[in-house]
């Protein structure tokens, strides 16, 4: 049976803004939202793969789709990889054990992550196709929601489900919006140089800051609404992760280092937590 200690491994080696808060919650909640980060994992990186074809990734998540929306209560491990066998040399140990990560989360809930994720691989095959031309903010904006809106939009749900928490779904749209747009600014010139842009035609680095900080704001709103508990420990994380890369990018640096991160987190965590999560990262 899938384990909440193997996710956390893998989650360790892909993810260190998303390892620390996905740590502190309280089980249960930390197999759903652990479940949902890994199953969009898996298909980021099919999408993001750099030797894959767009056709081949275009058909490969749409039979990631598929094999999620035929999950039932009986469903086992393999059924939700059919088709990923002939990739096993290719896709990333994420991708290959999506089976595990889509039966972590509880039945009471996996469900919702089998569709959140299933939908957003069909919106990745469709901007595989198009080999993610953005034109406009317009596109700009559909591409965010379809990859980072939406998970906003079901985290907001999982909130909901574990104790209650009601959220503003429009900003909740505006805070995954605000996350992937600063991964866009990080990550402008690597994506550049496998042929994607993601900048809408004539936009500078400058545009995209604000476009960033005005979602970053819809963000900060969402986050300050949380009542205490593990919503707002595990949302106010990533939000300082991301603020703080984005005045690094304006000042010309890459990334945060090991130390940025340390002292964005202590604050919110306290040092004896920080020090410890620190050193499994």
């Amino acid at each position: 049976m899938p384990s909440i200690k193997s996710a956390l491994d893998l989650l360790r080696e892909t993810s260190r803004t998303f390892f620390i808060p996905i740590s502190l919650l309280p089980a249960k909640l930390q197999e759903a939202v652990a479940s949902a980060y890994l199953c969009m994992r898996a298909i980021d990186q099919i999408e993001d793969h750099p030797t894959l074809d767009s056709g081949t990734k275009a058909r490969l998540l749409r039979q990631i789709s598929l094999n999620l929306q035929a999950g039932t209560e009986a469903s086992a491990v393999d059924d939700f990889a059919i088709g990923l066998g002939g990739y096993v040399g290719q896709l990333d140990e994420v991708t290959l054990r999506i089976g595990e990560w889509a039966l972590l989360a509880p039945d009471t809930i996996a469900p919702r992550i089998w569709d959140a994720t299933a939908t957003m691989a069909d919106r990745m095959a469709y901007w595989a196709e198009q080999n993610w031309q953005i034109k406009t903010e317009a596109d700009l904006d559909r591409y965010t929601f379809s990859v980072a809106g939406a998970v906003g939009l079901m985290l907001s749900d999982l909130w909901a489900w574990y104790d209650g928490t009601e959220t503003s779904r429009m900003e909740a749209i505006g805070f995954g919006r605000g996350l992937q747009s600063v991964n866009i600014l990080r990550n402008h010139l690597e994506d550049k140089d496998r042929g994607v842009d993601f900048f809408p035609e004539g936009w500078t680095a400058d545009d995209m800051q604000r476009y960033a900080r005005r979602n970053l704001k819809m963000a900060d709103s969402y986050t300050r609404a949380l009542p205490k508990g593990p919503a707002l420990l595990f949302c106010r994380i990533p939000l300082a992760l991301a603020t703080a890369t984005i005045d690094a990018l304006a000042q010309g640096r890459e990334k945060l280092s090991r130390a940025d991160v340390m002292a964005i987190v202590t604050p919110l965590l306290g040092v004896g937590k920080s020090v410890e999560l620190m050193t499994k990262v």
